[in-house]
């Protein structure tokens, strides 16, 4: 029997009634996969390939001939606004066969929840937040909900891969599965995995179940791409001139931007007028900045805006707004988005997306690619590189467009090898942790000691934790009072622990946006979100200033002004560059030949990095004197390892070098002055290499280095290892090191 056949009546109705002519490879497969084993199943194919039917044509079907006896398959998204737009999909796939699909989020109404819980039945979907607030506050329900429960779907899987949220959402389903008494089967959906078998053995984490990974052959697709470079103020490097071997404009302009308006905003301003686009930008401060200069650039032509805005920190109902408005075919706007917009909501018909500057990833390009290309077109990005041109008496790297090499690289690692960053699974989850210890006790009331450890250790995301951080952790929360000790020794949440656990902020473990005022002496400079710790720098009113202090419990950043270049802030998630890319950067310079997708100001500007690179050796010494005693060392290492090199140089290796003023521009280079040689310089890196070192050793005294929700309550030890232990990649930089002395 074909997987079609083995479908049930209503689901075989539901493809005719789509016009589907047969079933995509993706179905198939996933249809052997659930009906023919006991597996987890992970599905990774393009978006828009029917990964949420591939999973639920077999699902229903299996519950269409035994129908559950509570909630039979939870279904958890990352977004509310994916829950909400699969809400309809799946409703209208379910509703001839009387399968209640049931949706839980902060946004729906407590009378449907309501419904839920009097009569658990059919297909719940939930975001993992919402899941955690389910745990905590309706606890007794659990075991009720949950009693037949035999699938959970994991949607873009990959978004949860990084970072404490997918550690998160692991624990949320292992607590669910030992409260309710089952182990439900996991699927995962993505469309942009790295590293398939490591992705299959986390989502197996716990269920002592094997995950199945179909092979999935699809057709190659072709892509409309372009990259253009351009500079914000002065000539272009390709001003009215051709450039052999360039890309010609895939469409002609469909208006005209205002004179003297930024080049690459005008740029993105002439294509989209009567289109439907998305811009992508890599920051919320980019987002707000770049929607205002193309409203400003519709009213100084008196046409109306046609300029939308979608980021994480804007109200739901702009961001509804947005994609209410972009869903609908009459209306041809664009929208200016960060990621919230990368992952699957179904908003129509797009013609094009454009990314202004490279993503952090390969992963994020695709996402953003994939956005469009629906509906029979073909996907079509247009990358918008845009930098301040340099002086002309400017030192070495800042003369490289970073931003070019690092888009090139992005796309040239997917086309030429298909490779897509794997995930990083080795981190030391500390904040979680405290997360999971409080969401523990406030559900489950009074524990001893050992039977909290044992309840929390054992959830898989926490196998790398000692029993003895277990302790000092307790012993920490019992001290600043967010647990206390009941009169028979047992454990309870404290008075400190109940103002977190008592909040809606609490169901998630990823920061909110909170602003911190910036100070200097007596004088207010302004806000920033998400101070670094003391010793970094920042940018605010026209100056670079050293951060002095952080208060974070009355958001206050007091600094002094320094002269030099900020270099750009380390962050978890998105901000970390795999070192893979960063090699590739570096072969893009190397290389002699062209990229079919490069415009003829991209041309031009890459031949001019091609040449400052060969005349200054940079892709073949790491080492480059600037001049005098100044130095630049360019690694070619990704974040992780990046920032251990940095710190391994200051801590270690400096005072035996005169080494100072350094400035990192992180992943991208590091400036110093030096008073030894550069034979010097490698044999002092290369002896140090090879002393034994504890990551510790490269925390910086006085440092506790935050940048987890909820490292502000832990043990500083605690956050300081998760830091050294978890993110600095130390044996990646070693190794680097002992390919320059090996090289030698």
């Amino acid at each position: 029997m074909n997987i079609f056949d083995r479908y049930a009546p209503f689901v075989q109705d539901f493809i005719y009634q789509n016009n589907w002519e047969s079933l995509r490879a993706i179905q198939v497969a996933a249809g052997d996969a659930v009906f023919h084993t006991d597996d987890n199943v992970l599905l990774s194919a393009s978006t828009a390939s029917g990964k949420t039917e591939a999973a639920f044509f077999p699902i229903l079907t299996l519950f269409s001939e035994d129908m559950p006896k509570s909630v039979g398959a939870v279904y958890i998204g990352p977004l509310k606004a994916l829950i909400n737009d699969q809400f309809q999909r799946l409703n209208d796939l379910c509703r001839e066969a009387d399968i209640p699909v049931w949706h839980w989020h902060g946004d729906v109404a407590q009378s449907h929840k309501n419904k839920l819980l009097k009569n658990p039945s059919g297909i719940l979907q939930i975001t993992p937040e919402s899941l955690e607030a389910l745990l905590l506050r309706k606890h007794a329900y659990i075991a009720r909900l949950f009693s037949d429960l035999r699938f959970i779907v994991i949607d873009e899987v990959h978004s949860l891969m990084r970072g404490d949220r997918g550690g998160q959402t692991l624990c949320l389903i292992e607590r669910l599965s030992r409260m309710a008494g089952v182990n439900p089967r996991r699927i995962g959906l993505s469309a942009t995995i790295g590293d398939l078998e490591s992705t299959g053995e986390f989502l197996s984490s716990g269920t002592g179940r094997k995950t199945a990974i179909p092979r999935i052959e699809t057709k190659g697709t072709k892509w409309r791409l372009s990259m253009e470079h351009f500079f914000i103020q002065g000539p272009q490097n390709a001003d009215e001139k051709e450039v052999p071997g360039a890309l010609q404009v895939l469409d002609r302009e469909t208006d005209r931007a205002p004179s003297g308006a930024d080049p690459g905003m005008g740029y993105i301003f002439a294509h989209t007028r009567g289109k439907k686009c998305l811009v992508f930008v890599n920051s919320r401060e980019e987002c707000e900045a770049v929607t205002t200069t193309l409203r400003q650039y519709c009213e100084a032509n008196h046409e109306p805006d046609r300029f939308l805005i979608h980021h994480g920190n804007l109200s739901t109902s702009y961001r509804e707004t947005a994609e209410a408005v972009m869903k609908d075919e009459d209306q041809y706007q664009t929208t200016v988005t960060t990621a919230t917009l990368e992952l699957g909501i179904d908003i129509g018909r797009l013609e094009r997306a454009f990314q202004i500057d490279a993503p952090f990833t390969v992963s994020s390009f695709l996402q953003r690619m994939g956005r469009t290309g629906r509906r029979d077109l073909p996907p079509e990005m247009w990358f918008v590189m845009r930098e301040e041109q340099p002086e002309p008496r400017a030192m070495l790297p800042v003369t490289i467009p970073w931003s070019l090499l690092q888009g090139i690289a992005l796309v040239q690692l997917y086309v030429q090898e298909r490779w897509v960053e794997p995930p990083k699974l080795d981190r030391l989850p500390y904040s979680l942790l405290y997360h999971q210890t409080m969401c523990t006790l406030a559900s489950c009331g009074e524990m001893s000691a050992a039977a909290l450890a044992s309840r929390v250790l054992s959830l898989s995301c926490f196998r790398r934790i000692s029993q003895e951080d277990y302790r000092l952790l307790l012993r920490h929360l019992l001290s600043i009072e967010h647990i206390q000790r009941t009169e028979t020794g047992g454990l309870i949440v404290g008075l400190a622990g109940e103002r977190q656990t008592n909040s809606y902020k609490f169901y998630a473990v990823f920061k909110e946006n909170e602003e911190y005022t910036v100070r200097s002496r007596s004088q207010e400079l302004g806000t920033i979100v998400t101070p670094p710790p003391p010793g970094e720098k920042i940018a605010l009113a026209g100056h670079v200033w050293i951060v002095e202090e952080v208060d974070h419990k009355r958001h206050l950043v007091y600094c002094e002004q320094v002269k030099g270049k900020v270099p750009a802030y380390f962050g978890q998630c998105p901000g970390d560059i795999n070192t893979r890319v960063l090699e590739r950067m570096r072969d893009v310079l190397r290389e002699t030949e062209g990229y079919p997708y490069l415009m003829k100001n991209a041309v031009v500007r890459l031949e001019q990095a091609r040449s400052t690179a060969a005349g200054s050796g940079m892709t073949e010494e790491p080492l480059i004197c600037l001049g005098g005693d100044m130095w630049c060392l360019f690694p070619w290492l990704g974040t992780y390892a990046f920032l251990a090199l940095e710190r391994f140089i200051k801590i270690k290796c400096a005072p035996h070098l005169a080494l100072s003023s350094l400035d990192s521009s992180r992943p991208y280079f590091i400036q110093f002055k030096m008073k030894a040689s550069r034979e010097e310089f490698f044999r002092v890196l290369g002896e140090m290499a090879e002393q034994p070192l504890d990551p510790m050793e490269l925390v910086y005294k006085g440092e506790v280095p935050m940048f987890e929700k909820y490292d502000e309550f832990l043990p500083p030890e605690l956050v300081k290892k998760g830091f050294a232990y978890g993110i600095l990649g130390i044996d990646e930089m070693k190794a680097r090191i002992r390919s320059w002395e090996t090289g030698r």
